[in-house]
This record gives C-alpha cells, structure tokens and sequence, in this order.
C-alpha cells in the first residue's frame, strides 16, 4: 500500500524520536548556519531588513538603472478578497516602493504547473486590487511577481536559468501591454560564471546556492560584500531560539516528504503506463520476450497481467 503524507510524518518524527538527543545537540553546535532557502530563514531575512530585500529585488529583476529600487516598505503578506468567497493567498514576502510599484518574493522548493498558476493569480490579485471605485486605469501600478526555484522545471533550456515573462505582442515583441512582469530563477542551474557582468545577482544567487547547514568556511567574496555580510548574520544559529531550530527541522521534514510523495506519484505513474502498454501488446499476440524487452516488466508481473 501507498504511503500517505500522514504517514512519511510520522516516519520522519519517529526517526527524530529516536535518535541520541546528545548527537542531536552535537550535531547543532557543530553547524554555523542554516539554509536561506527555508521559510523561516528566508522570511527572517527578506521579511524584516528591507534594504537586504531592495538589494535582492535590484539585483534580479530586469529593472533598467532608471527603474532601479529606491525604497520599500513592507505590506501584509496575505492577499485578501474583497469577496469572502473568494480565495485567499499568502506569498513570502510582499512590498511596495516608492513610486508605488508592489513586488512579491517567493522561494519554492518543488516545483509544479500549478506553481504558475498560482503565481499569476497572486499578482493578478495584487494589480486589480489597487483599483478603486474613483480610478482611473492609467494610475494603476506595475506588479513584479520575483519566484525562486530550488528545482529544474525548463529542461529543454539547460544554458538558461533566469526567466522573464511580461505581456507581449505574438508578432512583434517590442509592443508590450505593461502591469505584470514575472521573473523565475531556476537556482539549481546557477553557475557564477554564466552571469559575471552582474555582481551583486552573482552574490545574492552564490548565498542562496552556496550556503546551507554543512557549510563551515563561507567564501571571501560573500563576506567581503556588507549587505551578504548582514544576511549571513541573520543565519547564524545562535540567532534562532530552540523553537526555531525546531520550525526549522520541521520545514525540510515536509519538504522531505513533499519529495517522496512526487517521487512515489511519478513512479505510479510510469507502471501504470508500462502495463497499459504490455496489456495492448497481450491483445495484438506480440511475443512475451518482446513485450518484456519493450516495457522493462518481468515475466512474472506479464504472467499475472495475462491472468
């Protein structure tokens, strides 16, 4: 039988339970930092230092110098309709500069179609939302949807990570319908060299690539840089409680889990379709050798798809 996600939980706890809780506390002096790419690190640093996030947001968005990011201030992370009906959508982080541009930060560690999809929604909500009764279209601000994905989604673009959608004319890619600007970031296929003439992208995507909780010397170049400095600051692990460790372990637990249930679905699905093709083949009185050397099944799971 399957295992549920209930069940991986549980299995993860008791596995927790039962090991040496000396070892765990060694294990915990022993790291220096924590992941950024976890929802607590992540929000502990972006969610609260607004100038670590104008930095971030200046460094991987396609802003020209002119639209550069002066300031931002923090708004309520949690999209709410105006119907209760309604769906309701929480982001990572979300904010708003100076010129009133809004800008929403996601860090993903699987990704999915629906992914997307939901990315569209939350800044399609974002962007009808500043419409008031009174105004006018034209006053409405750009939104900036910022997505970190800790998978490879594009694998016919293996020379390209940063990916960057606005609303364009089919047949002419210079008439643009401006409001929502989307950028994704593949972080797995980061590489410093492919992007050199862009520092502070290069250091921004090193953090988050490079540094982890095995990590015990971080490179020269990250700490040399004051804002990368300041960030791995707030990773220390004496800067987190033991409830937040806790919430920490807990976060890579489901994102364990999360795997292994993607993992599990995909296989399922590649026998479901190895047997759907063996019984055709049954019906056409194909040889069983060439059934077995055409599906990878073994004599014994044909025999019992004949019967």
């Amino acid at each position: 039988m399957a295992k549920t996600k209930d069940d991986l939980h549980l299995e993860a706890n008791a596995c927790r339970g039962s090991s040496n809780p000396k070892t765990n506390e060694k294990e915990k002096k022993q790291m220096k930092y924590l992941d950024p790419k976890a929802d607590l690190t992540f929000k502990k640093i972006f969610g609260k230092h607004p100038d670590l996030l104008m930095s971030l947001l200046n460094a991987l968005l396609p802003l020209e110098n002119d639209e550069q990011i002066q300031s931002v201030k923090y708004l309520q992370n949690e999209l709410v309709p105006e119907l209760y009906l309604h769906k309701n959508s929480i982001v990572d982080v979300l904010c708003e500069d100076i010129k009133g541009r809004k800008f929403c930060v996601e860090m993903q560690m699987e990704w999915s179609e629906a992914f997307k999809q939901r990315v569209l929604f939350n800044a399609s909500k974002l962007y009808v939302t500043q419409a008031q009764q009174k105004e006018q279209y034209g006053n409405l601000k750009p939104v900036y949807s910022l997505n970190l994905v800790n998978e490879i989604f594009e694998h016919d673009m293996p020379d390209t990570f940063i990916h960057n959608y606005k609303i364009v004319h089919d047949k002419d890619s210079q008439k643009v319908i401006s409001g929502l600007h989307f950028t994704f970031i593949e972080l797995p296929k980061f590489h410093p060299q492919s992007m050199v003439e862009k520092r502070m992208a290069v250091l921004w995507l090193r953090f988050l690539t490079e540094i982890n909780s095995s990590t015990e010397q971080v490179p020269e170049e990250l700490t040399e840089n004051p804002e990368i400095s300041k960030a791995l600051e707030e990773l220390k692990v004496t800067a987190f409680s033991e409830e937040e460790l806790r919430a920490y372990d807990k976060f890579w637990d489901s994102v364990r889990v999360e795997k292994t249930l993607q993992h599990d679905s995909y296989k399922k699905g590649q026998d479901d379709e190895k047997f759907a093709i063996a019984q055709k083949m049954l019906l056409a009185n194909l040889p069983d050798a060439q059934i077995i050397a055409f599906t990878g099944l073994t004599k014994e799971q044909l025999e019992k798809l004949r019967n």
